[in-house]
């Protein structure tokens, strides 16, 4: 006979996932299938990469249709968006940081990119002038010969060629416009720390993520870790939930 005064089991926290620049949302598919099979409700949000504070907004306007908590992951660029779209949002209960960045306010992507040796993207980039409602922009691509070498090396051939082709590109300005929030001040944080990462050095997350007091966790794969090793990306985010609630 059970007991009706036993306290009920929360529901799961939703996993809302944010990709980042030269990606997309299906960039998450192995991710969410690992965390759905846990049992999270999972959304995986179109980040529009046309500029820090507008991708926020959007990002917000996102969280806003998910009803409960919420633990937010973002990869790359999208750790930028997200720090800024969650600071002073109580429903997200964690944060997690996907070879991604964990900004101070007042610092840019780009600078935090080339804050330590190593990175190779930068030279690898293709800047295409766009017009856009507000004038015009520099959208900026990854040549798709280099690719596969400096975003996802790791990351058998064929899916990389796929990969390079539906890219989406990201604008320069969201790559260099200032932080201006850092969630990460008042909420939980862990970080996946990606060791041959020839987008962002290895040294810079981890001199973002000391900086920050995140839970840091290191792991021998490229930039493109949520396709090459989304068993690990998916173990932190549990982790990460499970630490979190209530």
């Amino acid at each position: 006979m059970s007991d009706s005064t036993t306290t009920p089991t929360p529901a799961q926290p939703t996993v809302v996932l944010v990709h980042g620049a030269f990606a997309d949302s299906s960039s998450w598919n192995g991710v969410v299938e690992r965390l759905r099979r846990d049992g999270y409700p999972v959304v995986a949000a179109a980040n529009p990469l046309r500029g820090l504070h507008h991708d926020a907004q959007h990002l917000r306007s996102v969280l806003a249709s998910v009803d409960g908590p919420v633990v937010l992951a973002g990869h790359s660029y999208g750790g930028t968006v997200m720090s800024e779209a969650a600071a002073g949002e109580p429903r997200v209960k964690a944060l997690i940081y996907v070879a991604s960045f964990l900004l101070e306010v007042g610092e840019s992507t780009g600078e935090l990119a080339a804050k330590f040796p190593g990175a190779q993207l930068g030279g690898a980039l293709e800047p295409v002038p766009v017009t856009t409602d507000g004038g015009s922009a520099t959208d900026l691509y990854v040549r798709q010969e280099r690719f596969r070498e400096v975003f996802a090396a790791d990351v058998p051939e064929d899916v990389a060629e796929l990969m390079a082709v539906t890219q989406r590109p990201v604008t320069s300005e969201a790559l260099e416009a200032e932080a201006t929030k850092a969630a990460w001040r008042d909420t939980p944080s862990w970080t996946l720390v990606t060791l041959q990462d020839l987008a962002i050095p290895a040294d810079s997350m981890r001199f973002m993520a000391e900086r920050a007091g995140s839970h840091a966790v290191e792991v021998d794969a490229s930039h493109a870790v949520t396709v090459s090793r989304p068993d690990v990306v998916a173990e932190l985010i549990v982790e990460a939930a499970r630490s979190t609630a209530g």
